[in-house]
Formats: structure tokens, C-alpha cells, sequence
């Protein structure tokens, strides 16, 4: 006959000290999978470092999917302000994944040269999850479908989330039903990348002429110039940080490392709300 623990009442059993047969911190957390997956593949110092900073921003990412995935299904059933807090929690998140690169750049060009080779051909522009984030957001370029290809899990993933609106397309729809877009935009095919369109931007300057009787779009439109505003500074702090380590070297996924991210840097996810601001 199996004995039941006791109920555990906080108020009056005080600060628990057994664990049989309970539920523990690590239990809840799997901390047994989570600190036991940095393998590093040298006798390196710094490639711990490496690894737990990858680790952890891809965590940062999951939530951030998260968090941008029900903003945009409230979006989607008319509750934009339920998704202002996830926008915002989103701007947050990017807010950590920049501090991150603060501490891999305690890391030397010499102390990175010595796990270099361990890493093989993998390299951080293969992340799936940073992919997701930027289809989800709009920023969608099918040509980065190529490095998943050898997992059909993942390229399942990737081509799923093309056959959704991303999250500005959502905005623009909000916004299309106070003032009008061209059919255009409305109907194109939402795989492909997001072109600027100057009917979208007229109907977002109409917002931004007049914010108290269009508050909810003018507060949507902040949320996301946030996070698009974090998420520049994480892109310009990934390059200044690996200028700093391996200044114009190839990246190990052999592109063509800080050239490459300087390019992304010209990246726009939502144009016409950094465009219109010219105009106003």
C-alpha cells in the first residue's frame, strides 16, 4: 500500500525540506535535461560560454514565438488590446537577447580561435526559431528555408507558417478597418515578402495626424516600432560582436560573416511606420 505525502499547506507546514514522493524545483524545471546538454567539444575555457549563450537566447527565442503567436491570434479574434502585452513582453525579450551579447563579448578573437573548428559548419544564421520569429513578423524570405532542408520536420514548420498572415499583416488589416488599403495588400500572398505599399502608409500617417481618436491603432503601431526597435539593436549588436571576435573571417556557416549581417541590418519589418515619420 503506497503512503500519500500529506497535502503541503505553505501557511502553516513552513518552508519545505522533503521532497519524497513531491514535486521539486528541478523536477518542475527538468533542470537534469537543461544543465546537461552543454557538450563542449574542446578543452576551451570560452567554448562553455559559447554554448550557454546560444542555449539561452534560443530559450528567449521559444518564449518570444510564444508571445507573438497569441498576439497574433488576439489580433486575428478582434482583442487587440489583450495583444499589446505580449507585444510588449516581446520588446523585453529582445531587451535580454541583446544583454547576452554584453557577455560573449568578454570573449577574445584568441580565446574563440581555440574551439573555432569544433563547431564545424553550424552557425547562428541556421537557427530555425530566429527564422520563425522573422516569418512571423514579416520579414519573409523563403531563400532561408534552405539551411533547414535536411529536416522535413522543420521545413514543415517554416512552410506552416507561411500559410499564415504575419503579424503585420494582422496590423494592417486593423488598420484597413478604419481606413482603406489597396485590395493589393489585403489580398496578396502572404508567403511572400512584404512590399511597402503607399496606401499603407497614408492610412498610418491618418493615425498618427490624429492618436486620440485612433488611440488603439496608434498604440499598435508603437508596439511594434518597439519591437522592431529591439530587435534592430539585437541584429547591430550581433554584428558589432562578431566584428569584435573575428572581424572580417567568413562565418562558420560560411557566409560571409560581418558583411553578411550588415546587409540585415537594412532589413525592415515594418516599413511604412519608420517611413511615415518623414512625412508627418
Amino acid at each position: 500500500m503506497t503512503n500519500t505525502p500529506k497535502a503541503y499547506d505553505p501557511a502553516n507546514d513552513g518552508a519545505q525540506m522533503s521532497f519524497d514522493g513531491r514535486m521539486s524545483y528541478s523536477d518542475y524545471l527538468s533542470l537534469e535535461k537543461i544543465l546537461d546538454a552543454q557538450n563542449p567539444l574542446s578543452d576551451a575555457h570560452d567554448e562553455m560560454l559559447f554554448i550557454i549563450q546560444h542555449q539561452t537566447s534560443e530559450l528567449w527565442m521559444r518564449l518570444a514565438l510564444h508571445e507573438v503567436a497569441a498576439a497574433r491570434d488576439a489580433m486575428l479574434a478582434g482583442k487587440t488590446r489583450q495583444a499589446f502585452k505580449m507585444l510588449a513582453r516581446v520588446t523585453r525579450i529582445f531587451e535580454q537577447l541583446n544583454n547576452a551579447w554584453d557577455v560573449l563579448r568578454t570573449m577574445t578573437p584568441a580565446e574563440y580561435t581555440r574551439f573555432r573548428e569544433a563547431l564545424g559548419q553550424s552557425s547562428g544564421f541556421q537557427s530555425y526559431q530566429y527564422r520563425l520569429i522573422e516569418f512571423t513578423l514579416g520579414n519573409r524570405n523563403k531563400a532561408m528555408m534552405r539551411p533547414h532542408a535536411h529536416r522535413e520536420d522543420l521545413t514543415r514548420l517554416l512552410t506552416d507558417e507561411l500559410a499564415h498572415p504575419s503579424v503585420y499583416d494582422v496590423a494592417i488589416r486593423a488598420l484597413h478597418a478604419s481606413f482603406p488599403v489597396d485590395d493589393a495588400v489585403l489580398n496578396r500572398d502572404m508567403s511572400a515578402p512584404y512590399a511597402e505599399n503607399d496606401s499603407v502608409k497614408a492610412a498610418w500617417i491618418k493615425v498618427y495626424q490624429d492618436p486620440d481618436n485612433n488611440w488603439e491603432l496608434y498604440e499598435l503601431a508603437e508596439k511594434l516600432v518597439d519591437l522592431e526597435d529591439y530587435f534592430r539593436r539585437w541584429r547591430f549588436n550581433h554584428v558589432t560582436t562578431v566584428e569584435r571576435i573575428i572581424g572580417f573571417k567568413r562565418g562558420s556557416g560560411g557566409t560571409s560573416g560581418v558583411s553578411y549581417l550588415r546587409r540585415m541590418l537594412d532589413v525592415e519589418l515594418f516599413p511604412e511606420l519608420w517611413h511615415l515619420r518623414t512625412d508627418l
